[in-house]
């Protein structure tokens, strides 16, 4: 199966809140912080949940002190637990079934960003010599997602990620591999996988090709910073300014990733992400 970044794969893996019963709203826990205003238990609904599954202050959430909500991304799995492992029968109308759907949504949730990052990583021109077994994660992911709720909440998700993690390694160090090396006084030290970068100046740094999984970079200043063909998977841009940065051609970077930073209408983006609202 040749799989490509067309519209059908790009919005099976992108949140569908139209077909979802607000399982994000409901599933999950959040406490009281700068993101949420206020304490929610697993399993409870948010208060701003109406009975469409809508929430009642979308457009105020920044605002009201859910932050938080608009940096959420489920991948698609919302609706794919809603809409098919059960079948379309939500969890007001069949409590019986409730408390196990809360429990198949993040499973499901991790199983979608896999492959959300396997699709992506099988459109890396790149990454061509990996793509046969690319398409083999793939596959095996989407037939995971496919299962009863039992089984669903019965996979072993750590040992099937470890799997899927070595695909993506080994297609971010062939497609990084492609980026010239240049000697470049702007190019900082202790930059790299899991870096704590938390506040650091890093502005108009020279962070071509880099391997920024899992960095934190909360509160950093990126302004100006050239991060084209970088691995962004799992690095923390919460507050990070991206004022002017240039991220093209950077990858397995997610909306939530950049929802939750700072920037302005000059920072470039790869083309599958777009300016947020509150940036403009």
């Amino acid at each position: 199966m040749q799989l490509t970044n067309n519209d059908s794969i790009h919005n099976q893996l992108r949140a569908d809140c139209e077909n979802c019963f607000g399982l994000c709203c409901v599933a999950l826990p959040y406490a009281k912080s700068a993101d949420f205003a206020f304490d929610k238990d697993g399993g409870t609904p948010c208060s701003n949940l109406q009975s469409d599954y809508r929430c009642g202050i979308h457009e105020n959430l920044r605002a009201k002190g859910y932050k938080g909500c608009t940096v959420y991304e489920c991948f698609g799995a919302g609706q794919k637990v809603s809409q098919l492992t059960y079948d379309g029968n939500d969890w007001r109308d069949n409590p019986a079934s409730a408390k196990e759907m809360f429990e198949v949504f993040p499973i499901m949730q991790q199983l979608h960003e896999m492959l959300c990052y396997l699709n992506e990583a099988l459109n890396l021109e790149d990454a061509q010599p990996l793509h046969r077994e690319l398409q083999a994660a793939f596959a095996d992911t989407e037939y995971l997602t496919k299962q009863s709720p039992k089984s669903i909440m019965d996979l072993n998700v750590p040992a099937h990620r470890t799997i899927v993690n070595d695909l993506l390694l080994r297609t971010s160090e062939m497609v990084r591999a492609k980026v010239p090396f240049k000697k470049n006084k702007k190019k900082p030290n202790k930059v790299g996988r899991g870096s704590d970068l938390i506040g650091a100046k890093l502005r108009g740094a020279d962070l071509r090709g880099a391997n920024l999984r899992g960095a934190l970079l909360i509160a950093s200043d990126l302004r100006e910073a050239d991060m084209r063909v970088t691995d962004l998977i799992g690095a923390d841009f919460r507050d990070a300014d991206l004022s002017g940065a240039d991220l093209t051609g950077s990858f397995f970077i997610t909306q939530a990733q950049i929802n939750s930073a700072k920037g302005d209408t000059k920072t470039k983006l790869p083309h599958s992400l777009s300016i947020p609202d509150h940036w403009r």
